[in-house]
């Protein structure tokens, strides 16, 4: 019988309860497929709603239709919407409107949503503003231009961070935990 090196053994694999042998797909909870042309037609009507007016009504559709089953077309296109909704909103009317999303049935759940859009808002306006702004130089160093075009994504910014502090205030923290621990992406 042959000596194996008992150091290159991989003994996860031999035992049924290690963390290596369990199926991480039964963690994602399973989601109905959205076409981005249901998702398109949904922003029609949110925005709809927000021609006539009715800006929390459609704050609350954005809410309860996220399109988790999209794919990443069709999901941009749904945050882009939630955005407009948010930066139409007033300052003053923010606290009031999350009130009575908060108190509505659901109301924990659409303002986990609500938080998933913000964090989505910050990381693409993020990423959209440090890509666009480097020229790269014969010289080999790169420019950074820090006027011009750099600056537009700084009010989308500010609403987003006016929203996640009244969003905190009333759904407190755990919002921000069941958010990071949410296996659906918006």
């Amino acid at each position: 019988m042959a000596n194996p090196n008992w150091r290159t053994i991989n003994i996860d694999a031999l035992d049924p309860d290690s963390p290596a042998n369990f199926d991480l797909t039964t963690l994602t909870p399973a989601v109905n497929p959205v076409s981005t042309a249901d998702v398109q037609s949904l922003a029609g009507q949110i925005r709809q709603l927000l021609r006539g007016g009715d800006s929390e009504g459609a704050l609350q559709g954005a809410l309860e239709n996220p399109p988790y089953g999209a794919d990443d077309k069709g999901k941009e296109v749904h945050l882009a919407t939630v955005i407009e909704i948010l930066q139409s909103i007033r300052q003053a009317d923010m606290s009031p409107i999350l009130s009575r999303i908060y108190s509505a049935p659901g109301g924990t759940e659409a303002l986990d949503v609500l938080m998933k859009y913000i964090y989505k808002g910050m990381a693409q306006s993020n990423t959209a503003g440090t890509t666009r702004n480097i020229t790269p130089q014969a010289t080999g160093f790169s420019q950074i231009h820090a006027r011009g075009g750099g600056e537009g994504g700084g009010q989308a910014m500010s609403v987003l961070l006016s929203w996640h502090e009244k969003l905190v205030e009333i759904a407190g923290p755990g919002s921000i935990v069941r958010v990071m621990t949410d296996r659906r992406t918006v």
